[in-house]
């Protein structure tokens, strides 16, 4: 990721031009953007979300003056390394970017995005969950709605738990036997994989109720040994010493060939996570189940969101009504649907209620209505997470540093406190003043 997004304590505000209508705008604004929806417009959105060509497809069949030109620059980074590069040049940037909730930061303390509140979007607060506008709202702004959201839970695998005699574990201490029990009885299977990977570690860490980064102005302070930090590495670094957690990497042939044929028994991960299995573990169709993750104390419900994006209008707009006209379309009115038919689990709290959505049956796990766990989840995410304004950097070296513990099977504090240090180093030559604990 190129350097210089620097935070600047004064976030400059768009013109009064660029002022939302819709349903969380004034009746003025609306006025606005009812008129320039009614001129030939082209807007430009960047994406790697396959549903956003179907949402853009149903705003253009409702505005027909208006062309959603749908381009995916990239996954993730690769798509970030490129807005970075337009934002520079000053030029070249979409309208609107889908922007993952922790490279958000980077972006909107920069001045790269427009603050929606200047678009009459902060009284849409109450359409999402907390988490997820918790994640969009900074420094006294709002930088994006959100697109979708994570909350974790514990996909198992049925099957290979009754060929085994296990039970699902419903805390911590009971995953670790669990795994151990597993593994002793077949070396070949595994309670899960886990090769090192920043977002997983950093959900983890936030699940078990750490607050390793906060910022306030320039000023930022990194503890990544806080108690939650600590927590998770005493659950997590006894699974990794004794080869309990499976090293096969994340998203690769093998592990989706591992998830499919029994090698892993679970997986920790987001509400997002369904439309993958249908799509890319077919062979275990009818196999896995969704139950609440575990928690370090019994009955006591929490999670945290692993993944989930947002979408930003970005400064370089030169039609910023527009924009935000599909902006709430697609998050907070009739786009979430089409999002939730393709597969997509929403953020918004009406859609999460819905009968239609919580009663659904998944023939995929087994009958089971799957979405009544993952909107459980939804609402027993931590409050108060947040992420590094430098996050997409951090991330980027998280294998030089825990990623090593990892590989060596070691303690993953010296990971983290690696971690910590190689941060902590970027953000000061950024001009952020980072204290570490």
């Amino acid at each position: 990721m190129a350097a210089g997004l620097a935070l600047t304590t004064s976030l400059v505000a768009c013109s009064s031009s660029s002022k939302d209508a819709g349903s969380g705008a004034t009746s003025g604004n609306a006025k606005q953007i009812a008129a320039a929806l009614q001129k030939e417009t082209t807007i430009t959105f960047w994406t790697w979300g396959t549903p956003m060509k179907d949402v853009a497809a149903a705003f253009e069949k409702k505005y027909p003056k208006i062309t959603v030109k749908v381009v995916n620059a990239g996954t993730g980074n690769d798509q970030y390394k490129k807005l970075q590069n337009a934002i520079k040049a000053g030029s070249g940037a979409p309208d609107i970017a889908q922007v993952e909730y922790f490279a958000l930061p980077q972006f909107a303390l920069s001045k790269s995005l427009v603050d929606l509140k200047t678009l009459g979007m902060g009284s849409l607060s109450t359409k999402f969950t907390k988490s997820t506008w918790g994640s969009v709202s900074l420094a006294g702004g709002v930088y994006g709605l959100p697109q979708d959201s994570g909350p974790m839970v514990m996909y198992y695998n049925k099957a290979v738990f009754d060929k085994y005699g296990l039970t699902v574990p419903t805390t911590w201490a009971e995953y670790a036997a669990t795994a151990a029990k597993l593994h002793a009885a077949d070396a070949t299977k595994f309670i899960t994989s886990d090769a090192g990977d920043a977002g997983f570690t950093t959900s983890m860490i936030w699940q078990a109720g750490g607050k390793p980064f906060t910022t306030k102005g320039t000023d930022v302070t990194i503890n990544l040994q806080d108690a939650g930090a600590k927590k998770w590495t005493s659950t997590w670094n006894p699974l990794v010493a004794k080869g309990l957690v499976s090293p096969i990497i994340g998203w690769s042939d093998e592990w989706y060939k591992a998830l499919g044929d029994g090698t892993l028994a679970t997986l920790l991960s987001g509400a997002w996570m369904p439309g993958n299995f249908e799509s890319g573990i077919k062979e275990s169709a009818g196999q896995w189940r969704a139950a609440p993750m575990p928690t370090y104390e019994a009955g006591k419900a929490a999670t945290a969101e692993n993944g989930g994006s947002s979408d930003a209008i970005l400064k370089q707009s030169k039609n910023p009504l527009v924009a935000a006209a599909f902006l709430e379309y697609m998050n907070a009115g009739e786009g979430t649907q089409v999002s939730i038919d393709a597969g997509g689990f929403p953020s918004t709290v009406a859609d999460l209620e819905s009968p239609k959505f919580l009663d659904l049956k998944s023939d995929y796990f087994g009958g089971q209505q799957i979405n009544q766990v993952l909107v459980q989840a939804s609402k027993d995410v931590v409050p108060g997470w947040s992420y590094l304004p430098f996050q997409v950097y951090s991330n980027s070296i998280y294998g030089d540093t825990v990623g090593q513990s990892y590989a060596g099977k070691s303690d993953l504090n010296k990971g983290l406190v690696a971690w910590q240090k190689a941060s902590a180093d970027y953000g000061n030559q950024q001009g952020f003043t980072v204290t570490t604990k």
